[in-house]
């Protein structure tokens, strides 16, 4: 059974629930395919790596396959990336210039295409933009990628939501499930950096926001990242835990 939902034009959300993890836990991938090419975003780990795979070529051939983009190197962000090339023969991975040089460049069964801070792919009508963001939450190689065309920022571990995630997209909170989960298992590196990047970020005015685990949101994304700088500076000096205005 293919979990396969459009959450903006032309974006589809794979999802694969798993109970390993008390109270549930979710993997998505987010595959962009219009035109003659398709980028998905993350790999899920190497264990989904077939379910991934079935899950592209029921949207797209894999032929068409161009560009297998993750934020940094961890299991869940690229752990099936050789399985996803060996399946798609003109596909490279996508990662920052970081990335490429201390890991992505030797683990990687083909060359990648590194991105430098700022620059661009262009998916059919959609232009990419790679944002660095070392660090945040985690990874001195971490990266996020930004759809100009549909305002969608592929957010990776920001926001990840516990739960089976089976709602595919909410305009609903996910900043308080988000921050429970973080203050429960706090996985941010809470760099000097952080609040600048984020800033950042909101100032792209992303309408949907492609999270990595749990449920995509589309909203004023600018907003739910503002919430989530506050929570963290607020947790950075050491003081209660915040979810930012307006957030329980």
């Amino acid at each position: 059974m293919h979990h396969i939902t459009e959450v903006a034009d032309h974006i589809y959300r794979i999802h694969t629930p798993v109970t390993a993890v008390p109270g549930g836990f979710s993997f998505n991938q987010y595959l962009l395919a219009e035109g003659e090419e398709a980028l998905i975003f993350h790999t899920g780990p190497r264990a989904l790596a077939p379910r991934v795979i079935e899950s592209i070529a029921h949207v797209v051939p894999l032929e068409r396959l161009r560009y297998v983009a993750f934020g940094h190197v961890e299991s869940d962000e690229c752990g099936g990336l050789n399985a996803i090339l060996a399946a798609a023969p003109n596909a490279v991975p996508v990662c920052s210039t970081v990335g490429a040089m201390v890991q992505v460049g030797d683990l990687a069964d083909r060359a990648p295409e590194p991105l430098a801070d700022d620059a661009t792919l262009e998916v059919g009508s959609h232009r990419l933009r790679w944002v660095d963001a070392p660090h945040v939450p985690h990874g001195w190689d971490n990266g996020y990628l930004f759809d100009e065309k549909t305002k969608t920022l592929f957010c990776g571990d920001l926001f990840t939501q516990p739960g089976s995630g089976d709602q595919a997209l909410v305009e609903d909170d996910i900043l308080g499930p988000s921050e429970g989960f973080r203050q429960a298992m706090d996985y941010y590196a809470h760099a000097p950096q952080t609040t600048a990047v984020l800033e950042r970020l909101v100032g792209l005015a992303p309408r949907t926001l492609a999270c990595m685990h749990g449920s995509a949101f589309r909203g004023d994304g600018g907003e739910m990242l503002d919430g989530l700088a506050q929570a963290l500076a607020f947790s950075s000096r050491g003081l209660p835990g915040r979810a930012g205005p307006g957030v329980g």
